[in-house]
């Protein structure tokens, strides 16, 4: 639960005016907690004299707000996004531990609905190609599965694993990859602006990623590979590539013009 220093509270009603359920009051001009709440945050961001936190939560973890590091130029925002690209051709070299749990990091503080912070993430890099050959294993099985409930899936998975079964060096859906990302919440949206995030904070280290759509549909389909991911029966939200590209572009790609009504 949250917890309100007493002694450090000014009762300056900044937590009480921000508090979105509004679980805090002023009462003998110092801040209380009236009701259970969400844990958001916002009174521990928002206190002065920092007399809040919610010690279930990693409070050394919170910074405080420095201008210089927390602003980015709204120029280079929107050059990072228009220059972003789906890779599909990575390095042999995988990305470094430090990197890959700063880019957790950013799905973990993510915003969920109702503050529920229940995404699962599952990092696959050590045990990649074991998760990869259990996955071509469990291949027919899904096909004929597909073939009922979305036939054009399993008819496209059947030419897939009819080509890497003649080479199994030829995988189109893994490609090279050096690590695989599973994002699985109750919440669609919530793994969906988590890997958002996440994206953004591979790009900022260096990496390149690929959503699959495809991997989706066939670990969904597969309680063999549910189990081996362990994400229980938590539908899965995405599932990304992660690696270094091993192509270089050199500027952004164009776009359509966008639909977008001004009322």
């Amino acid at each position: 639960m949250v917890v309100i220093d007493q002694e450090q509270c000014i009762g300056c009603g900044a937590c009480a005016k921000d508090c979105p359920g509004k679980a805090i009051r002023l009462e003998d001009e110092k801040a209380q907690i009236v009701r259970t709440c969400i844990q958001c945050g916002h009174c521990v961001a928002i206190c002065p004299v920092k007399a809040v936190s919610i010690p279930e939560y990693e409070m050394e973890d919170v910074e405080e707000y420095v201008p210089e590091t927390f602003q980015i130029s709204p120029e280079n925002f929107l050059h990072a996004i228009k220059f972003r690209r789906s890779i599909r051709n990575f390095t042999k070299e995988p990305i470094e531990r430090e990197k890959l749990e700063r880019i957790l990091k950013a799905g973990r503080y993510t915003a969920t609905a109702r503050n529920l912070q229940a995404c699962t993430f599952v990092l696959v890099q050590e045990r990649l190609e074991e998760f990869k050959l259990l996955l071509w294993q469990e291949m027919p099985g899904i096909v004929e599965k597909l073939k009922e409930s979305a036939p054009v899936y399993g008819k496209m998975f059947g030419r897939f694993y009819e080509k890497w079964r003649q080479n199994p060096e030829d995988d189109n859906l893994f490609f090279n990859t050096t690590s695989f990302l599973v994002v699985a919440s109750e919440n669609p949206l919530d793994g969906g602006l988590a890997a958002s995030n996440m994206e953004n904070m591979a790009v900022a280290e260096g990496g390149g990623v690929l959503y699959s759509g495809y991997l989706m549909r066939i670990i969904s389909s597969s309680e063999t590979l549910r189990s081996w991911l362990e994400i229980g029966e938590k539908p899965v939200s995405c599932c990304m590539l992660l690696g270094y590209p091993a192509v270089s572009y050199k500027r952004t790609a164009p776009r359509k013009e966008a639909e977008i009504l001004w009322k």
